[in-house]
């Protein structure tokens, strides 16, 4: 007979878990491990909430492995090290991201890529090799190996910081690798959520031109007074999408509902790039022509590798870059998800952990 959550690992912890696809979150004992030679142990100060968070618990991607107890936005102190620990000592401002292990022998892992390695091992929702599951960060503590952890510098807020550690490296990876960074080139950013408030501030850090793209006209004087971004295109308005066409180099696509893509393909320049990061529940449709005709490309990304995720929070430690968030308590985590479900978030909710979260 298997182990309960409470008794599968000799570390008490508590958080909040979802354990059916109403997706509703409540109290709920589990276990860590103890902290070995190589972990660090948190104290959960902050951690965001990623629309994957909410993906996972009303298991709309087919995968979920109920009881979850969601969150890879962590922030917190470091509470302990193990004595192989090199990087990392007690006190330090410390951050987990999406994933905490990975095989660390394939050529992906080689090559700091550790977020496309076959054997990743995600935060929340996925299984140790000792057949051990993992829980995320809507809980109070966590171990993590010292090589998936990462340093929050100084200057950083920790609770507008969190967001960084998904939101952050999954439009900062696509823009480096894919030479989306050259100043003075025109930049894109189809929706204005979580992903896409971040992708305006870091595309502005890389002196690009920025025009966010989206079909709620509402959001045009935050975009552009309060985010930076130099111009707003309606996506729903056929005379502006059209007057816009064959204007942008490249475009980051963070939107995670269906839609088509042919209208953001015209409006890229001939060599134009779209990536998309965002993660639908549905295929969308590709349409070959566009592509054909003006040599563009259609690439995606998932988040980085360890290396580039602090390179990143490093970026916009110097450039103060961080997320405009919405701060909660754990018990009004409920409803957080369903505001969130309708977009209705300026522009990434976080949770207090610390200060909010209740063993009653």
């Amino acid at each position: 007979m298997s182990k309960s959550a409470v008794e599968e690992q000799p570390q008490k912890a508590f958080g909040w878990a979802a354990r059916d696809n109403s997706g509703t979150l409540s109290p709920f004992p589990f276990s860590r491990r103890e902290n070995g030679d190589d972990d660090v142990t948190l104290k959960i100060l902050y951690c965001g909430v990623c629309h994957s968070d909410l993906h996972t618990i009303k298991n709309e991607w087919g995968f979920t492995q109920y009881p979850v107890v969601p969150g890879h936005e962590i922030v917190g102190v470091a509470t302990k090290v193990g004595k192989n620990v090199t990087k990392f000592k007690e006190g330090d401002r410390v951050g987990v991201g999406v994933y905490v292990g990975s095989c660390k022998t394939c050529e992906s892992c080689q090559q700091d890529l550790e977020n496309y390695c076959p054997q990743l091992i995600f935060t929340y929702n996925s299984y140790n090799a000792d057949g051990t599951k993992n829980y995320g960060g809507y809980s109070d503590t966590i171990v993590v190996e010292q090589r998936y952890v990462l340093r929050f510098p100084d200057n950083l807020p920790l609770d507008a910081g969190a967001p960084l550690l998904c939101a952050g490296i999954t439009v900062y990876s696509p823009m480096k690798y894919y030479g989306m960074t050259e100043a003075g080139k025109h930049l894109g950013v189809a929706g204005l959520g979580g992903l896409g408030h971040v992708a305006v501030k870091i595309g502005k850090a890389f002196g690009l031109k920025v025009t966010v793209i989206s079909s709620s006209p509402d959001k045009e004087p935050e975009a552009i007074n309060r985010l930076g971004a130099d111009s707003f295109l309606v996506s729903s308005d056929p005379a502006k999408m059209k007057s816009a066409i064959g204007t942008m180099d490249y475009i980051i696509d963070t939107v995670s509902a269906v839609h088509p893509l042919l209208p953001l393909l015209s409006l890229l320049k001939v060599n134009g790039k779209l990536v998309t990061v965002g993660l639908p529940n549905k295929p969308l449709e590709l349409p070959i022509f566009p592509l054909v005709l003006g040599r563009k490309l259609i690439g995606g990304s998932d988040v980085g590798g360890m290396k580039e995720t602090q390179e990143m929070l490093d970026f916009c430690a110097k450039h103060n870059i961080s997320a405009d968030i919405e701060l909660i308590r754990m018990d009004e985590i409920n409803t957080a998800m369903e505001r969130l479900a309708k977009s209705d978030v300026r522009y990434r909710f976080v949770i207090d952990v610390a200060n909010s979260l209740s063993h009653k």
